[in-house]
């Protein structure tokens, strides 16, 4: 279908090469596509039917009364009345201009500290995406997750004269070969009143096999997470140039990680970080590799996940489980929650794998979750 796809459009372009001059302005290839993504679109207002106006709806209807006993009532514009009194409505805080905050950098991760509660910067980061035009698959405010639907960048489509000439009348005939999607996860901060705003990305991409082209996972692109921090930065009030030098200037930390085994041959992951930061970073690298944090307990150190396989509902390869051998080629996972249980030792914290009932797992398949979790934190 993609081939087919590509001779009518190289058939279009034959067509208006000689017509065509526009190489530069906004949607030119003199620009920065490195995020292009294409929006969602808002559906045109609801029109209201001829029959069903709001002339219809009378001002004397009966609205329950904030301080009426019960059984009582109140006329609308008695409620209109209570309503406007002041200290009668409650309005969540609202988050100042942030044009302080601080990049955070951990070899190639990167992460932003910022001046509020988790439950004052959850509204304003969720206003991101969404004035964006992005679509929000899952959000978990309890637990400060937010997951954005797969969106295809339109910067790995060739730019030109010919494609310029069409787009907005045929548009929907190019399709990029990449999907991206990104999840944020808010953290209290170290220092009381601040909140460190994890954002990792995960892609997907269509090769040819044969005949035909299919979907797969490719690796997280830290580039694409710091250009989106970037932007992010902007939304929240950071100048475009004190950003740049925040991302640019962070500086990257040594390795201190070291993946051993007890004498029982219980595999762990050993940290050279206090808790309070292992605990942060065990969070972001579960985000890299494919986890989903369904829940956590701060207090025992414990995170409660799954794997979101990003291939689920595509027509594709098998995705993260088959690459790591988990079972046979046509065995089905049994069992796809884990516990990782992180335990302070000092300067240093020892990562380990919980089965449902909290026992150590000893299994490969733990030994292989922590291999990926080392590969992220080494």
């Amino acid at each position: 279908m993609r081939h087919y796809r590509n001779i009518l459009v190289a058939t279009l372009a034959g067509l208006v090469l000689g017509g065509c001059g526009m190489v530069g302005g906004e949607d030119g290839i003199i620009r920065d596509r490195q995020l292009d993504y294409k929006q969602a679109t808002s559906a045109p207002p609801l029109e209201i039917p001829p029959d069903l106006s709001s002339a219809n709806v009378s001002d004397t209807m009966v609205i329950p009364a904030e301080n009426a006993s019960v059984g009582g009532s109140a006329t609308y514009s008695d409620y209109v009345g209570n309503r406007a009194q002041p200290g009668t409505v409650s309005r969540a805080a609202v988050l100042p201009k942030q044009d302080d905050i601080e990049v955070k950098r951990d070899g190639d991760k990167r992460w932003l500290v910022v001046s509020g509660t988790p439950e004052e910067v959850w509204p304003k980061m969720r206003d991101f995406w969404v004035e964006n035009g992005w679509l929000i698959k899952t959000e978990n405010p309890a637990i400060g997750v937010l997951e954005t639907d797969w969106a295809e960048n339109r910067a790995d489509i060739s730019q030109g004269i010919v494609r310029n000439f069409l787009k907005g009348v045929l548009d929907s005939l190019y399709s990029a070969a990449t999907r991206d999607k990104y999840r944020v996860r808010l953290e209290a901060g170290e220092q009381a009143g601040t909140t460190e705003l994890f954002l990792t990305h995960r892609g997907i991409e269509e090769v040819s096999q044969g005949e035909q082209f299919v979907w797969q996972e490719r690796a997280a692109d830290p580039e694409l997470e710091a250009a989106m921090l970037r932007r992010m930065m902007m939304y929240f009030g950071v100048e475009e140039e004190r950003a740049d030098t925040q991302l640019a200037t962070a500086k990257a930390r040594a390795p201190r990680a070291t993946l051993t085994r007890g004498t029982d041959e219980t595999p762990s992951l050993l940290v050279d970080e206090r808790i309070g930061r292992a605990w942060q970073l065990t969070g972001l690298a579960l985000d890299r590799v494919g986890f989903t944090v369904e829940d956590r307990d701060r207090d025992r150190g414990i995170y409660y996940v799954v794997y979101d396989d990003p291939l689920a509902g595509i027509d594709s390869k098998k995705g993260f489980f088959s690459k790591l051998k988990f079972w046979g080629s046509d065995e089905k996972p049994r069992e796809t929650e884990y516990r990782i249980k992180l335990t302070g030792e000092g300067a240093k914290t020892r990562v380990n794998v919980l089965d449902k009932s909290d026992a150590l797992d000893k299994s490969d398949t733990g030994s292989r979750i922590l291999a990926l979790l080392y590969e992220q934190l080494k």
